[in-house]
């Protein structure tokens, strides 16, 4: 069931823009018309995810009709949307049930990954690493989690030594979203010469340099493989690779934190919707005792409840994004964001499961995949508890830093 330009409520109005209205009906139009009939051609699902040449097919036709770059600064392309309009954008796009969902924006390996990084890149930079990757011709990644560096991403292992004109770069990163297509990655790395300090810089790395490793060979709950881990064994790069600032490589990666916090939100959103329109289908079309299920106090409940708890989240979506294109800085209102979009899309996708009964534990169902995928994401990104702190802090000053 491929979700509408308005929100789940027929009649609804658009809360954004009208370029961004248009913009949702040309994107659900290539996914409807193009990107559906691509997945069922190569068998291509969520879980088996597609070969790097078929991504690459994904990207350049995404950017040729205007897609790919949206989110990159105006100046590299980019189409200076709002937040509000970003996030209902995203909503719509995941709301499709595409597995080319995340490659029509480029957000797993491709322009958000480095719009951010346009203002300190240098020249040499943007020719070698920013204009490629918004151009589709390149894949990037953005490496900080190590075996013991996760939510505390300050204790970084991995090593970077100045050696003449060259760092030289050892360590481990772990779980690196996009890993497996990269071209390049940033790198955030140590580069204290005392080990008890955390100083970290970051570094654009070529994947086809010697001492530069991707390992795959795992899936996650959700049964994806598009993720790796980065082995680094002297691997040698030029000074010149340095991005920005010497140890201020975990600003630089965290300097957008608050507002990719909001970004994770219209995805858990998109997906919660397709559990609920399924389960909507599910109880008006299952019959038991000569009546659809839908019939039954029990059912109507879970799905009234699913469909009140998506509200609200989406209206706090809205409301912190509105905050944050206002200006207002909002660290405690993204984390309330992402902490409630999350546990509330898991919650929507549990009901799911819940009436669509038997054929909802069967792998192979929606309801069950997405059950498993939107349990990851009160890991990802930031975990539910990492979000509590930060609300935490932020409420309470000086008396709990």
């Amino acid at each position: 069931m491929d979700a509408s330009v308005t929100p789940p409520r027929s009649g609804a109005p658009f809360e954004g823009s009208e370029p961004a209205r248009e913009f949702i009906a040309r994107v659900q139009a290539f996914i409807r018309d193009e990107l559906h009939p691509l997945a069922a051609a190569h068998g291509i699902t969520s879980e088996s995810g597609a070969p790097r040449a078929l991504l690459e097919q994904v990207w350049k036709r995404s950017r040729d009709l205007g897609f790919y770059g949206v989110t990159l600064p105006k100046p590299l392309g980019g189409a200076g949307f709002s937040l509000v309009d970003h996030v209902l954008i995203k909503e719509a796009i995941y709301a499709s049930g595409s597995p080319f969902a995340p490659h029509v924006l480029g957000e797993l390996t491709g322009p958000p990954r480095v719009g951010a990084l346009a203002k300190q890149a240098t020249p040499d930079q943007m020719e070698r690493f920013i204009l490629p990757v918004a151009r589709a011709e390149k894949a990037i990644c953005f490496a900080i989690t190590e075996p013991e560096a996760g939510s505390d991403a300050g204790a970084l292992q991995t090593r970077a030594v100045r050696d003449g004109d060259a760092f030289v770069l050892n360590g481990t990163k772990r779980f690196i979203s996009g890993a497996p297509f990269c071209d390049f990655a940033v790198i955030i790395c140590s580069t204290s010469d005392d080990p008890a300090a955390r100083e970290t810089t970051a570094f654009f790395v070529e994947r086809e340099r010697p001492g530069f490793r991707v390992e795959g060979g795992y899936r996650t709950l959700a049964g994806q493989s598009h993720t790796g881990n980065i082995v680094l064994q002297d691997c040698r790069i030029p000074a010149a690779n340095q991005i920005g600032e010497r140890g201020r490589g975990l600003a630089l990666a965290l300097g957008r934190i608050t507002v990719n916090r909001l970004l994770h939100c219209p995805a858990m959103l998109g997906l919660a919707r397709l559990a609920l329109e399924d389960s909507i289908a599910h109880a008006t079309r299952r019959r038991q005792f000569g009546q659809p299920i839908g019939a039954f106090q029990a059912v109507q409940h879970m799905i009234a409840d699913m469909a009140t708890e998506l509200a609200a989240a989406r209206a706090l979506m809205l409301g912190v994004a509105r905050t944050l294109d206002a200006g207002v800085e909002a660290r405690a209102e993204a984390s309330m964001a992402k902490l409630f979009c999350s546990e509330t899309a898991f919650r929507v996708a549990d009901r799911a499961v819940q009436v669509h009964g038997g054929e909802g534990i069967v792998q192979g169902s929606r309801v069950e995949f997405l059950f498993r995928l939107l349990r990851m994401y009160r890991v990802l990104t930031g975990t539910s508890e990492i979000q509590r702190n930060t609300i935490a802090r932020e409420l309470l000053g000086a008396a709990v830093r």
